[in-house]
């Protein structure tokens, strides 16, 4: 019908961990059975859920917690669930892949299908999250996945403070972006506090690129015992759903347990974004010279 527009309702769920994966996965697919309720089609879950952020610490036996992509008990779990609640559910997890290990999401469509694999790009190595210790950096490359709502583009963590990954998922096509996140305080620095910075380069992505976002962070104070003592991240929540002008239209605080649901209507979104222009008006011809000043420093004034 002229005029309806095609709405969908996107939801990001946030929770503190245990260090029990079954809690953990039992949590998320209460929230997620809440999203659905409240109307959600698409409903993100945090990164890395299923137990505590072990990147604190540089650990050998924690590449135990790895598990492969096929046959994987949590996303065959979030299969079903999605099936059943007929929603989309990008499903984070530490993946391992022969000798190699990736900071994984699998994208699970409302009929249980799995549509395929992203494997996280960037990977961060600062004190408190020592990603490279675990994760290879991904090589599928940014991907936009079609799914029975939306085309949709999910990007990992640290991937959400580059704007090359939302600019290249929205050119495949993404109508949505979404960031599944552990981040909060920084050990050798308990009085930085990123959350504002945080919010304000994803809110970016969304105006940049005239699409809806949606990010979902962990809770809650988590202790990792590591070669050095103990290390603590606070995590800091505020997880948010951005509408496609940066606009925040939902926002979770600091330390509840929330359920974040919106509706944005996809095609008046597409309408404005091709009638602003700025794919239009791109120039990749002089896009080229990233590659060439790429760690450089250019001699001009």
């Amino acid at each position: 019908m002229a005029g309806a527009g095609r709405k969908v309702a996107v939801a990001a769920v946030q929770f503190a961990c245990t260090d029990t994966v079954a809690d953990n996965v039992a949590a998320a697919e209460r929230l997620i059975r809440e999203a659905h309720k409240k109307g959600a089609n698409i409903i993100l879950i945090q990164e890395l859920f299923e137990g505590h952020y072990f990147c604190q610490a540089q650990r050998m036996d924690f590449f135990g917690r790895a598990k492969p992509y096929k046959e994987n008990p949590t996303i065959m779990r979030m299969q079903k669930l999605a099936k059943e609640l007929d929603v989309v559910i990008p499903v984070s997890f530490f993946e391992e892949a022969g000798n190699a290990h990736y900071n994984s999401v699998a994208i699970i469509d409302a009929d249980g299908t799995d549509l395929g694999l992203y494997r996280k790009s960037h990977i961060p190595d600062g004190p408190g999250y020592q990603e490279k210790f675990y994760f290879n950096p991904g090589d599928t490359g940014f991907k936009a996945f079609k799914t029975k709502y939306a085309t949709i583009g999910v990007g990992i963590c640290w991937d959400q403070w580059f704007p090359e990954t939302a600019r290249a998922m929205v050119l495949q096509g993404a109508e949505i972006l979404f960031y599944p996140t552990a981040i909060g305080s920084e050990p050798q620095d308990m009085n930085l506090d990123s959350r504002e910075h945080w919010k304000r380069v994803m809110q970016g992505h969304a105006g940049a690129n005239l699409v809806p976002l949606v990010a979902s962070n962990r809770i809650g104070k988590e202790t990792v015992e590591t070669e050095h003592g103990n290390s603590t991240i606070k995590f800091y929540g505020n997880s948010f759903i951005a509408g496609p002008t940066g606009e925040i239209v939902k926002l979770a605080n600091d330390k509840d347990e929330e359920v974040l649901v919106a509706e944005f209507d996809l095609d008046e979104i597409k309408s404005t974004r091709h009638g602003w222009g700025i794919f239009r008006d791109r120039r990749p011809d002089l896009y080229r010279v990233l590659l060439t000043l790429d760690g450089k420093t250019s001699s001009s004034s």
